[in-house]
Order: C-alpha cells, then sequence, then structure tokens
C-alpha cells in the first residue's frame, strides 16, 4: 500500500509590512502601566481594564490605512509580548484566513 506524501506549506515571512494585524482583533487586557492614552482604554464586563475596539472588532488604535499601531511606543504589555510570526501569531492568522473560506 502506498501512502500519499504530506504537502508541505510554506509560512510566508512575516514582517511589520506583510502582517495583517489579526491580533488588532483580539481583547487586550491592560495589566500593566505603559502610557496607553486614556481615549484608547474601555472597561470590561468584570471591570477590568481593556483596550477600546470599535464597532468593526479592530482595536481603536490601529490605524486602517497602515495596518500599524498608533500608539506602538505606548502600547500593552500584552502587545508587546505578542511577537510576529510566533506561534500564536501564526494561528491567528490561519484562524482569520480560514474564517472565510
Amino acid at each position: 500500500m502506498k501512502t500519499i506524501p504530506l504537502l508541505s506549506v510554506e509560512e510566508p515571512v512575516i514582517t511589520c509590512s506583510t502582517c495583517a494585524a489579526c491580533c488588532c482583533r483580539l481583547e487586550v487586557m491592560l495589566i500593566t502601566d505603559t502610557g496607553v492614552p486614556e481615549r484608547y482604554i474601555d472597561i470590561d464586563d468584570w471591570g477590568g481594564e481593556v483596550m477600546l475596539r470599535l464597532d468593526d472588532g479592530w482595536c481603536a488604535a490601529l490605524d486602517r490605512d497602515t495596518m500599524m499601531c498608533t500608539i506602538y511606543d505606548k502600547r500593552p504589555l500584552i502587545c508587546r509580548e505578542f511577537e510576529t510570526g510566533a506561534p500564536e501569531c501564526i494561528d491567528e492568522r490561519h484562524g482569520i484566513t480560514t474564517a472565510y473560506r
């Protein structure tokens, strides 16, 4: 019996210029003070501070034209730890791309 080899799907290199900002649709809890401007802070159902998301689900600090963070130097700790191209990033990218198939 022959076995069918698995196809290798190579991931594209992810950089700031190829990022789809998928993580900018996730809820971001503010657990440390990084200087996030008040206009980008919301309170969740449990009373915790989170990044404000607009009606379309995207983070309010995301520039929709460039898909880059407008408060990058003051972004929350969670955003700092969510590395571009890390396994969590790849999982989110797969989730977005397969959600609309």
